[in-house]
Parts: C-alpha cells; structure tokens; sequence
C-alpha cells in the first residue's frame, strides 16, 4: 500500500505527497499532460524539443544543472506519445533547491534563438542517430504510419520527419510552452522522509504565483475501426529478415487493457513464452521474438516482433505466427499460465515499488489516469481477471482486418 496525501493549489496545480522516513532523498517529480499526440501533425516533436528545451536555464537560472548538482541533485526526463516527465533526487536537507529550479522553469523558459538552436540540433543528431542510420531505426516510423490512419499515434515520439525539428522556430516553440507548461496541466509529487504541510508551504511559496495558464481540453480525431488488413513490405541495410505485426486494442482505461497484458506475458514475455518456446526453441524459425504492447492511454496496439533465422522464409515464419495466435483463439490460456503471469506482474509491480523515483513516478502517472489512488488498487484489477475474458480479448484482438504487417528485409550481399 502506498500512502499519499493530495492538495491541489489555487492555480490548479495537482500536489501528491509520499512520505517514506526510511531515506535521506526525496524525489520530486513533474509530470506535464502532454506528448507527442498533442501536436500539430505539421510541426511534431515538439514534446521531445521541450524535454531538451526544459533543461537550458530559465529565466532566473541560467543553467538548470549546476545549481542542482552543487546541491547533491540529479536529474533526467522523458517523453512519450501522451504525457512528458521531469524528475529530479535529491537529499532530504536540500529538497528546496529542487522546487526553486522547477517552478522558475514552469513560471518561465529563457527563450533564445541560441538555446533553441543549440537543442535543435542535439534532437536532429538524436534522430539521424537512433533513427534514420541505425539498422532497423525507422521501423517504428513505419509500423505508426501502418498501423494508425488518423490518431497522432500515426508519428514518433521523436516527431514525424527530422524536417519538422529542423524548421522549429521561437515563435512556435513559445505558443507550445504557454500552451501546455502550466500549473493547470502539471502534476507534482513529491516522496521521501517529507511532511505534507512542510511541501504545501514549500509548494505555495514557489509555485503558487504562477499563473494557471488555460485549461487544455483534448479533442483528438479517433482512430476509425480498422476493418481490413494492411501490409507492408520495406528493404534495407539490415543483417536479418524482420518480421512486425500490429493489432489494435483497447486503451489504458479499456475494460480489455488487463486482459491484452495478460496475452503479451503469455505469449512473448520472455524464454518461457509460448512465442519463444516454439518458434525460437522448437521450430528454429526466429533467434529472437517477441510480444508486447505499447501500453498507451488511449487506444494502443499488441506487437509481435522479431528476427528471422538466416534463410527462413517470411511466409513461413509469419505462417508460424499465425499458427499460435490460432491455437490461443481455439485453446485459450490454461490456468498456470494465468497465475503466472499475474505473479509476474506483481513482482515486476513490487520490485518497482522498492525505488523512491518510481513511486513518485507512478502516483503522478496514476493521477493522471484519474485517480492516484488506482495505484493501490492496481493488482486488483489483475487479479480479477479470469481465463474466459483473457480467451475472449485474444480473439476480439486476433482479426486478419484487425492487424497491420510488415515485413523488413535485408537487401540482398
């Protein structure tokens, strides 16, 4: 059980307090409701400009890491398509150091030309490293286009197109920050040996006079049922055949999000999974494979994933696939491969819990879900989870038109 207590400031900013007496850190964590999917399809990766942008000094500190660092702090963030993360550890006898950095760059961001070239240029060099000449980068490029017609699921987290980032210009990047860096969008919460009216007065005092900015309402187009399947076939530089496919599912609210987890623990969650077990182990067909999801608020999608032995056909190893989705559809899950995986996920959800950051972490991810509380209540919903609704999501999921294919192949030596 994780304890917290919530109090909510007169701009609108969300406050949650962990008290945990048993370390001489606190965590304090900024959660931003906003990612990729909250931009303009003409100008994407904006979400992961500003967690860059975030880090070169506002307008009182001109330099967001040495202060930070003479105080024993640390510090990372990170964005995905549907929310943005700041998170910084520091002792307990310092945490002030912690709220004055954060509130001076929510109040306001020392906007130049200097700093949004100098962190341009950083995110054009991330992508054409990760992306544009790693073997396999533009994979996820393709399946998101593949897979999404309309939701802004369709681009990376990254953005759309490295032009997109190299055209950003100050203007631009000043209306996305008043647009969506405000108390009224933030989430903070902060964890450790701390007292809840110790953080209120200390969240008062720094982040108090900060205007709310204008509540962000959310309109994003829905994506439409998919009612026919799409392939893709790409070549490339690539030592080995790739095999990906996508199916749609439910969001993170969805009554079938539990469920959808359940399938990817069974099926290709590590050597003990079916996937690996017959098609790496038995059949020879993949060295690798595996299944997951991408865990998304809204609606997200199951992939499996993996590289094919040197000479096996892509026909052949996407028959095999198939072949075990179609005996999961028939045969369902037993009842040992339920309560292991539950299990799984109760210790990966406990080791988790042992870690201050990620405690702080995940109430602000659960407030922003709705409710921080759901933290707690979270392996519940596992646990109820019987094997016909499993059984039931794995043929709702499983659709020939449900799903998106490609195949990546290594161009011929």
């Amino acid at each position: 059980m994780i304890n917290f207590d919530k109090f909510i400031l007169a701009n609108g900013l969300r406050v949650l307090v962990h008290q945990d007496t048993t370390t001489p850190m606190v965590a304090v964590n900024v959660l931003y409701d906003v990612g990729a999917r909250d931009e303009d399809e003409a100008q994407t990766g904006f979400a992961h400009l500003f967690e860059h942008l975030m880090f070169g000094g506002s307008v009182n500190i001109p330099d967001y890491d040495e202060p930070l660092q003479m105080a024993g702090g640390e510090n990372n963030a990170y964005t995905t398509n549907d929310f943005t993360n700041y998170y910084i550890q520091i002792p307990k006898e310092n945490m002030e150091t912690a709220f004055w950095l954060e509130s001076d760059r929510m109040l306001s961001l020392a906007f130049s030309e200097k700093s949004l070239e100098v962190q341009r240029k950083v995110v054009s060099e991330e992508f054409k490293e990760h992306y544009i000449n790693k073997p396999y980068g533009d994979v996820w490029k393709i399946l998101r286009e593949l897979t999404y017609t309309r939701h802004p699921y369709k681009w990376m987290t990254i953005g759309k197109e490295l032009k997109h980032i190299e055209d950003a210009r100050l203007p631009d990047v000043k209306a996305f920050f008043q647009k969506h860096y405000n108390p009224l969008n933030a989430i903070l919460c902060v964890a450790g040996d701390v007292e809840t009216e110790t953080v209120k007065a200390m969240a008062e005092k720094w982040f108090g006079n900060i205007p709310s900015g204008i509540k962000y309402n959310r309109n994003l187009p829905l994506e439409p049922q998919q009612t026919e399947a799409r392939k893709a076939t790409v070549e490339a530089d690539v030592p080995l055949d790739a095999f990906y496919k996508t199916w749609h599912i439910g969001g993170r609210l969805s009554d079938q999000y539990h469920a959808a987890d359940i399938i990817t623990e069974v099926m290709g969650s590590g050597q003990a999974s079916r996937l690996y077990q017959e098609l790496v182990k038995e059949k020879r067909l993949f060295s690798n494979i595996d299944c997951y999801h991408t865990g998304s608020l809204e609606p997200g999608i199951i992939v499996i994933e993996g590289k094919l032995v040197a000479g096996v056909a892509m026909e052949a190893a996407e028959a095999a696939v198939t072949e075990a989705l179609d005996l999961l559809k028939k045969q369902g899950i037993t009842e040992e491969e339920l309560h292991k995986s539950i299990n799984r996920l109760e210790s990966m959800v406990a080791f988790e819990d042992m870690n201050l950051l990620a405690r702080a972490n995940n109430l602000a991810f659960y407030e922003l879900l709705g409710d921080a509380q759901m933290m707690n209540t979270e392996m519940d919903r596992y646990s109820q989870v019987n094997i016909q609704q499993v059984n039931e999501a794995a043929t709702q999921i499983f659709t020939e038109e449900n799903s998106n294919t490609l195949y990546y192949l290594a161009k011929p030596k």
